[in-house]
């Protein structure tokens, strides 16, 4: 079943473009194309606009996983009704000025930046196109009800190189983020699209995840090739110190880095336990 699909138009694939356009942009420290793709995300998908209902009926479909398979049709049922809602005339206006806008304050090159879960995006697409003959459609359907109800697994991040913060950095100045850890993905997406709600959720998870950091450097401590390095074990004291400051800061950009940096730190500190 080959269904043609233009990814320009498929409002999910722009949105997760643009967001890993913003991660590059902070990444690399390039505020100029940051603010340019906050402004183009705030400007093209607030509440109720029709690129936001759009947005929402396609990840109502892949933002689902592990749910059973009954509930899993009755959420595809009532997308498609909600979807069949929106007026095709008017969306595809709003596809064409964000696509302008694009083009002309960012680059085209956007289009092409790596979305993992890009296949699934299309699929999604396709089942809601009017032009998926009746047959199609149900295969389609069986094919997204069949991806809702699987576990979701994050996919094992590679190991980094022992230079640690080096190599980390190295890493984050590529131009796409497919190295990042799962966590790192999560916390730059709620940092870019933050306006949406005050930034409710990018607090509740770096609150979560500080946490959680705290506790895997305490746990770190005990490790023997930390304990018996005092230098090693005074820059993990430094962090700790730095991350239970925290609390009393707003969120910015040495915040923002810090955090990334002590996941990557984490991610290979219990790596090089697991394999020794």
């Amino acid at each position: 079943m080959k269904i043609r699909h233009n990814k320009k138009r498929n409002t999910a694939f722009v949105y997760e473009a643009l967001i890993r356009e913003g991660t590059s942009a902070i990444l690399q420290k390039d505020e100029t194309r940051k603010k340019t793709v906050v402004k183009l995300i705030k400007k093209h998908f607030p509440l109720n606009s029709v690129l936001r209902k759009d947005l929402e009926c396609h990840r109502s479909l892949y933002r689902n996983q592990g749910i059973n398979k009954e509930n899993c049709v009755r959420i595809v049922h009532e997308t498609y009704r909600q979807k069949k809602l929106i007026d095709a005339d008017f969306l595809f206006t709003a596809q064409t000025d964000l696509i302008r806008d694009i083009n002309k304050e960012l680059n085209p090159s956007v289009f092409n930046n790596f979305v993992p879960n890009y296949k699934s995006l299309a699929t999604i697409s396709q089942l809601f196109s009017q032009s998926t003959t009746p047959r199609n459609h149900v295969l389609l359907e069986n094919v997204v009800i069949e991806n809702m109800s699987l576990c979701y697994s994050a996919p094992s991040a590679e190991p980094v190189d022992n230079l640690v913060i080096e190599a980390f950095v190295k890493k984050l100045n590529e131009k796409y983020d497919n190295e990042l850890l799962d966590e790192q993905r999560q916390l730059l997406n709620y940092y870019i699209t933050s306006f949406t709600d005050n930034a409710l959720e990018l607090k509740m998870f770096i609150n979560e995840e500080v946490t959680r950091l705290k506790e895997k450097l305490t746990e770190s401590r005990n490790i023997d090739f930390i304990a018996a390095d005092k230098d090693m074990l005074n820059k993990t004291n430094q962090i700790l110190e730095k991350l239970g400051h925290f609390k009393n800061e707003g969120i910015n950009d040495d915040v923002l880095m810090t955090i990334l940096k002590t996941q990557s730190l984490i991610k290979e500190i219990f790596n090089d336990v697991d394999h020794n």
